[in-house]
């Protein structure tokens, strides 16, 4: 599975909020600033996790994001499926279409890819963004 950048910076997004405290509201310019993304492209990633209930946005002077629920009731699959859609493995109508599969009798792979899906489900449901937050930094060594 391929999560695109827009899954992997939204849940950078909520860990960073998360980390500021739950009273804190965040601007999306001190979150590119300080995980080094674009501003353009996290403007574009919080308006579907404001619509999915993860983020509330604050207007006015010291406005800016905040969690709109507890980091430890925001898994970090609610992330992924409000940017990314689904965390499905494959295009497969079996998993995701709306209409039966017309092959689910026949196909050999069909078990397969709903247990991979299964697999990354109960991972991405069982991490929440304050399990995340809490986690300690890297330290990185940088080799001479």
């Amino acid at each position: 599975m391929l999560i695109s950048s827009k899954g992997r910076y939204a849940l950078r997004l909520a860990v960073c909020i998360a980390q500021a405290g739950p009273e804190a509201k965040v601007s999306l310019r001190e979150v590119a600033e300080r995980e080094e993304l674009s501003l353009k492209y996290l403007e574009q990633i919080a308006r579907p996790m404001v619509s999915a209930g993860l983020l509330a946005s604050v207007r006015g002077k010291g406005g800016g994001y905040r969690l709109a629920r507890d980091p430890q009731d925001i898994l970090a699959g609610d992330v992924l499926r409000a940017v990314e859609g689904t965390t499905v493995p494959v295009t497969c109508a079996a998993l995701d279409g709306p209409e039966p599969c017309h092959r689910a009798d026949v196909c050999t792979t069909g078990r397969f890819w709903a247990g991979l899906d299964e697999v990354i489900e109960k991972y991405v449901d069982g991490v929440t963004v304050g399990d995340l937050a809490a986690a300690p930094q890297p330290h990185i060594e940088i080799a001479e």
